[in-house]
C-alpha cells in the first residue's frame, strides 16, 4: 500500500475495532481518519482539530464508535468516529501533559502523563476513578491483561507496574526494581505468560508472569538504538506465540523470533525517521500493519508478503521433523528431548554471543555447547526439536 500522506508529524495511531479505518494524531493537534481497501487505495474519511497543541495519543472505545484523543493539552477529548465531531471534552484531566491513554473496559479507558501519573476514567464521567503516582517519570506505554484485570505500565523511571483496576487501593498491585533503563514499550507473548518490553539501550527485557514483576527473566540484546515501540503479530503465523514487531529509533520495523532467538526480517524501513508506533489492524489479526516515525506519512505494510516465506518454511520442518520422530532412531528422539530442556540454555548462549559478554557466566554455557557441536565455529543445532537455532554468533550484527 503506498504511504499515506498525513501533513504533519504524527505522534500516535490506531486502527478501527472492524472497520478498514486508521486514526491518526498529530503534532499540530489534529486527528485525521483514513478508510483504506485491500487494493492498498485510501481515502481521508474526517479531519478535526479539537486542540492547536500537539495530540499525542489516541484509542477507540470497544466498538469504535468513539475515539479518546489526548495530548499536550493536558485534557481528553471524545470524538464521535461517525460523525468526526468532538462530543465532549474533560478540561485539564491532568496537571502535566498526557503522553498514553488506552481503553480497557466497555466503562474504562486510563490514561498516563508526563510527571508519571496514571488516571482510570469511566467514559460516562468526567471525573477520574482513582488516581495512581508511584511512577516519577513519563509513562510511555500500557499493556492490558483483560485475565487478570490488571493494567500493565513501563516508564522512564526504569520500573513496570502492575495495577488491580477492581481493586480500590491506590498503590499498584506490584512494580519492579529499578532495570537501570527507560522502559519505553511493552507486549504480551505466549498467550499473555510472558511479557516483553523495549528499553533504552535496545534490549529487550523478558518478564514471566509466573514469576512476579519484580525483575526481568531474560535479555535480548541486539537493535543498534532504542525499542520504542513493539507490537504483536496475528495469531494466523505459526510463529506468532514468540515473534514481536520492534520499532527502532535507527528507523526500521523488524520481525525479531524470541524463542529461539531469530531475526525474521525487516518489515519495514522509514529511512532516518525514529519509529514511535507501530499497530495491526483488525484488533490485531488484520492484514495490514501502520508504522509511524516523525516524517508526515503513514507507513502501511502487508504483513502476508513479509511472512508468507516463514509459512513454508514452517511446513517443511513439520514435515523433516515427523520423519525423524517414525524413525528407528530412538536415541535421535532422547537427543531432541535434550534439545528442549536446554532451551532457555541455548538461548542464552545465543544472546551471550551477540552481546559480546566475556564474563566467565557466559563461558559455561558456550563451553557446553560447543561440546554437543564438536569443532564447529557457529551456533547451529541438529534440524530435530522445535527450538532449534539456525542462526551465526554474529546474526544481530548487522542491524
Amino acid at each position: 500500500m503506498p504511504d499515506i500522506p498525513v501533513g504533519s508529524q504524527i505522534f500516535d495511531l490506531v486502527f478501527h475495532p472492524t472497520h478498514p479505518t486508521v486514526y491518526a494524531g498529530l503534532l499540530n493537534g489534529s486527528v485525521k481518519a483514513f478508510r483504506y481497501d485491500e487494493q492498498g487505495q485510501h481515502e481521508q474519511t474526517f479531519s478535526i482539530r479539537p486542540s492547536k497543541r500537539s495530540c499525542r495519543c489516541v484509542a477507540t472505545n470497544e466498538d469504535g464508535s468513539h475515539l479518546f484523543a489526548a495530548g499536550k493539552a493536558k485534557s481528553i477529548f471524545t470524538i464521535d468516529t461517525t460523525t468526526g465531531t468532538v462530543t465532549s471534552t474533560r478540561s485539564e484531566a491532568h496537571d502535566s501533559p498526557i503522553n498514553r491513554i488506552k481503553h480497557l473496559l466497555p466503562s474504562m479507558f486510563c490514561t498516563g502523563d508526563d510527571d508519571g501519573v496514571i488516571k482510570l476514567w469511566d467514559p460516562r464521567r468526567t471525573q477520574e476513578i482513582r488516581r495512581y503516582g508511584h511512577h516519577f517519570d513519563f509513562i510511555s506505554d500500557f499493556l492490558w491483561l483483560g485475565d487478570k484485570k490488571q493494567l500493565i505500565s513501563t516508564s522512564a523511571d526504569g520500573t513496570l507496574s502492575a495495577i488491580d483496576v477492581r481493586g480500590k487501593k491506590l498503590e499498584p498491585l506490584a512494580q519492579s526494581e529499578d532495570q537501570e533503563d527507560e522502559l519505553l514499550s511493552i507486549v504480551a507473548i505466549r498467550n499473555g505468560s510472558k511479557v516483553v518490553v523495549g528499553t533504552q539501550l535496545g534490549i529487550l527485557s523478558i518478564f514471566n508472569r509466573s514469576q512476579g514483576w519484580g525483575d526481568c527473566v531474560d535479555r535480548v540484546p541486539g537493535h543498534p538504538q532504542s525499542i520504542d515501540a513493539l507490537c504483536a503479530i496475528p495469531s494466523s503465523y505459526p510463529s506468532s506465540h514468540s515473534t514481536v514487531l520492534t520499532g527502532s529509533s535507527d528507523g526500521l520495523v523488524r520481525a525479531v523470533q524470541l524463542f529461539p532467538t531469530k531475526l525474521l526480517g525487516v518489515v519495514a524501513d522509514h529511512g532516518s525517521f525514529p519509529v514511535e508506533r507501530i499497530k495491526v489492524d483488525q484488533n490485531g489479526e488484520g492484514r495490514w500493519v501502520g508504522s509511524a516515525g516523525h516524517e508526515d506519512t503513514l507507513k502501511m505494510t502487508d504483513l502476508n508478503e513479509v511472512f508468507e516465506d516463514e509459512s513454508h518454511d514452517d511446513e517443511d520442518n513439520a514435515d523433516a521433523q515427523s520423519d525423524e520422530e517414525v524413525g528407528p532412531d530412538m536415541e535421535g528422539a532422547g537427543e531432541e528431548k535434550d534439545h528442549s530442556a536446554d532451551g532457555n540454555e541455548v538461548l542464552l548462549s545465543v544472546m551471550e554471543a551477540v552481546s559480546g559478554d566475556e564474563s566467565q557466566d557466559s563461558e559455561g554455557p558456550k563451553e557446553k555447547k560447543r561440546k554437543r557441536k564438536g569443532n564447529k565455529d557457529t551456533l547451529v543445532g541438529k534440524k530435530k526439536g522445535r527450538n532449534e537455532i539456525e542462526a551465526e554468533a554474529s546474526f544481530f550484527s548487522g542491524l
